[in-house]
């Protein structure tokens, strides 16, 4: 049975679609349902003899599975391309390597093409794109009958537009053709109602040469020293606190949901593999990790996902569009700070399930942006977040880093159908290599008493 603001969605859809319409955009919170809703969508256009097929388009393989398994449960047949399929799931960085038969094949269909998450996919006017925004505008959409384009976090972190987005102007706001935010969802029960719990630290001391200098919390520290946030992340005393308080929380939600588990967002693989030991030496933790180095990492995920193993420790996997709705504690420790990647972690844990405790609960450090992404949380759309409508410089063009372009070795990786989900739009394999460069600092760093500012948003 479908969600009330699924069924509205779907019916916003179709009535655009009936009087002419072909792109339909929907914005709607991480962990509401948006699959479910565009497969219920792709089943009422074929009932109705709109469409031949439908084409799916994700930036992971983690993302790109689950968009299967759901259009195939819904459309009542395989969804892989096959003999007899309604469609398939392929993800954005797959696009340049179909060959030109498949998009000539294609032309003679009638095709609905889907695009989630797809503020991972930049375009506008005046030439401002990266490759998957490109791919996506040059040979999608002009074929495809109708669009459907879904996003819980519709913005970038370069501010450059949207592809398939529409924005006001002069404002640069997003126009949606359908909302469905956080607080909503929390009121429904469709969603969580989230928890932030920012850890400070109100005596730290760092030695910088001759000179050891004190400050009175971590704001303080990263604006007035040389100190880095890879410092704070990666300082065994501040560690070992966050994740006592996350263990301690996960054993409270598990006194009633024997089942619920936890995700560490790490910044860097040595990061990740230092989280696991102390979980399972220090707090008798059962714990396991993915990273993107990893051969299989979407079976690492679904044992997990089947599993009542308590912590998963992750680089670059677990960040958006995948589902484990047993996740109800989470520990942020990555060296990411932008909003984008901070409500797509928040949002792994805010899924509904079945289990008698529905808390959510985020751990992270009191850092000026967090501070600020976790104070403006009940906001859709944060006004910082508009698209700047101006021509970039080059160098502006050449940083945007969401997404970034594949490697070589991404590109061997992705051809031999091992394609891996890192979270392209947060370059967290270039933070992971840069994360040696801090090591030499991590012990000059000394922490004296914590303290915890929990902020409840929508109660």
């Amino acid at each position: 049975m479908l969600r009330q603001w699924q069924s509205n969605c779907v019916e916003a859809a179709l009535n655009k679609y009936t009087n002419g319409g072909r792109n339909f955009f929907c914005q709607a919170t991480p962990g509401a349902g948006k699959t479910v809703m565009a497969a219920e969508l792709a089943k009422r256009l074929f009932d109705k003899g709109d469409i031949d097929l439908v084409l799916c388009f994700s930036p992971s393989l983690t993302i790109s599975k689950g968009i299967r398994s759901t259009f195939s449960w819904k459309l009542g047949c395989a969804f892989n391309g096959g003999m007899g399929a309604l469609g398939a799931s392929y993800t954005y960085q797959s696009i340049q390597f179909i060959d030109e038969v498949f998009w000539q094949t294609i032309k003679k269909y009638r095709i609905l093409a889907v695009f989630d998450e797809v503020h991972h996919c930049s375009y506008d006017e005046h030439g401002n794109m990266n490759s998957w925004g490109e791919q996506v505008v040059s040979k999608i959409q002009s074929l495809a009958h109708y669009t459907l384009a879904l996003s819980g976090t519709p913005w970038r972190s370069d501010l450059v537009s949207i592809a398939m987005a529409e924005y006001s102007d002069p404002e640069g706001q997003l126009i949606c053709d359908f909302q469905y935010g956080l607080k909503q969802a929390v009121d429904e029960k469709v969603c969580r109602a989230p928890k932030i719990a920012l850890v400070d630290n109100d005596h730290l001391s760092v030695t910088e040469g001759n000179e050891t200098k004190s400050f009175t919390s971590i704001l303080e520290l990263l604006k007035q020293s040389k100190t880095s946030y890879q410092s704070v992340i990666h300082n065994e005393d501040a560690m070992r606190f966050l994740l006592d308080v996350s263990c301690k929380k996960l054993a409270e939600i598990r006194r009633c949901s024997p089942n619920a588990g936890s995700l560490v967002v790490a910044a860097s693989i040595k990061h990740a593999k230092q989280i696991q030991t102390k979980l399972i030496e220090e707090f008798n933790q059962t714990a396991v990790i993915v990273t993107y180095h990893h051969d299989d990492p979407l079976t690492v995920i679904e044992e997990f996902r089947n599993s009542d193993t308590q912590w998963i420790v992750s680089v670059g996997m677990i960040s958006e569009g995948t589902d484990i709705p047993r996740l109800q504690v989470c520990s942020h420790m990555s060296a990411v700070k932008t909003e984008l990647y901070f409500r797509q972690v928040l949002g792994r844990i805010l899924r509904i399930n079945d289990a008698p405790n529905q808390e959510a609960w985020l751990f992270t450090f009191a850092e000026e942006n967090l501070v600020g992404f976790a104070e403006g949380l009940e906001q859709d759309i944060p006004d910082t977040c508009l698209y700047i409508k101006q021509n970039l410089d080059n160098q502006t063009k050449n940083s945007c880093a969401e997404p970034r372009s594949l490697s070589d070795f991404e590109r061997k990786v992705l051809t031999s159908n091992q394609q891996n989900s890192l979270s392209w739009g947060e370059s967290i394999a270039a933070t992971s290599a840069n994360a040696s460069n801090f090591m030499s600092s991590f012990e000059e760093l000394r922490l004296g008493q914590f303290k915890q500012r929990v902020i409840s948003a929508f109660t």
